[in-house]
């Protein structure tokens, strides 16, 4: 009788991991990937789970699914469960205060990686090198996508919608500039308007991207007229064609650095500045590698930021 109680109480943690699985992937095949099990498994365990709760927790459409009024608050009962048994391992050597071993995944664009990220990067290998750090090179689309499949710990990043089940915290704040080579007309100007840039092609990275919908919501709040001569992905290239006169372009100053040949031109009188900050899922288990690397970014975050000494710590 105990034997089948455990083997029962077994494998209902299976049936749910299952489901928060296909709840945060949205299939059943790519839940069924990830932990390494037969899609007809998977469709099995939450079948079975359905079964034993009374209810339908899904509405199937194919392949497409989506969670009924009654899977979202199963999920959100569930989730922390089965977050806290697989985080078992590492909340107890964050109990143990143990950083030997383990693993930090960071998602961020590539400009946080190139100019951001690099000192905090080898200070945590220094502190350390038993933890394996892997940065994921993403948009901030796929970053999110990441965060919400538990890909990644954490991402590292620019937000300006953020989402419900996404918690943000802003850390480092860089205006936005104006750049042009060092012999261009509006380089010797003591101030630049929009008018003045008007007439000169803008290099911008790809219209999918935050910093395309930014100048166009400034030009046309302005009711200013621009054009977008090249269309190039990543800062590096864009300051390159700069650089060779092929247009200006306007850009966070987190890329700019003293090796750059390049004019850089304040244009706070237009534009916001740009936060940089920690992106986390709401409900979400930090590991102590996470927590740590956290600690490093922001040392004067608030009590209630979501890390700490707590074994287990949730985002709130």
């Amino acid at each position: 009788m105990t034997t089948r109680r455990f083997y029962y109480k077994q494998n209902r943690l299976k049936q749910l991991r299952a489901f928060c699985h296909a709840v945060q992937t949205r299939s059943i095949s790519k839940a069924a990937d990830r932990i390494h099990l037969s899609q007809p498994s998977v469709s099995l365990q939450i079948r079975a789970l359905e079964q034993e709760m009374g209810t339908v927790l899904f509405e199937r459409r194919g392949p497409r699914i989506s969670l009924t009024p009654e899977g979202r608050a199963l999920y959100e009962l569930a989730s922390p469960l089965v977050e806290g048994i697989d985080n078992l391992p590492g909340a107890f050597a964050d109990r143990c205060e143990n950083l030997d071993t383990g693993e930090l995944d960071i998602a961020a664009g590539e400009s946080t990686i190139l100019y951001l990220l690099p000192d905090f990067v080898e200070r945590f290998a220094a502190e350390h090198p038993g933890i394996e750090i892997r940065l994921h090179n993403v948009t901030g689309r796929e970053g999110l996508e990441q965060l919400r499949g538990d890909s990644v710990d954490f991402a590292v990043g620019a937000m300006f919608d953020t989402p419900s089940d996404i918690v943000y915290r802003p850390i480092f704040t860089y205006p936005t500039v104006l750049i042009t080579p060092g012999d261009h007309p509006l380089a010797a100007m003591e101030s630049v308007a929009l008018d003045d840039i008007a007439p000169y092609g803008l290099i911008l990275p790809p219209r999918h991207l935050s910093t395309w919908r930014i100048v166009d919501i400034v030009f046309q709040q302005h009711k200013v007229e621009y054009r977008v001569t090249i269309e190039a992905g990543g800062w590096e290239v864009i300051k390159r064609y700069v650089a060779r006169g092929l247009g200006v372009s306007i850009v966070s100053s987190i890329c700019m650095t003293e090796e750059d040949r390049l004019a850089s031109i304040p244009l706070d009188a237009y534009f916001p500045d740009r936060t940089y900050g920690v992106v986390l899922r709401r409900g979400k288990f930090l590991s102590p590698a996470a927590r740590r690397f956290l600690d490093m970014l922001d040392p004067d975050r608030p009590a209630s930021a979501p890390t700490g000494s707590e074994a287990g710590t949730r985002v709130l």
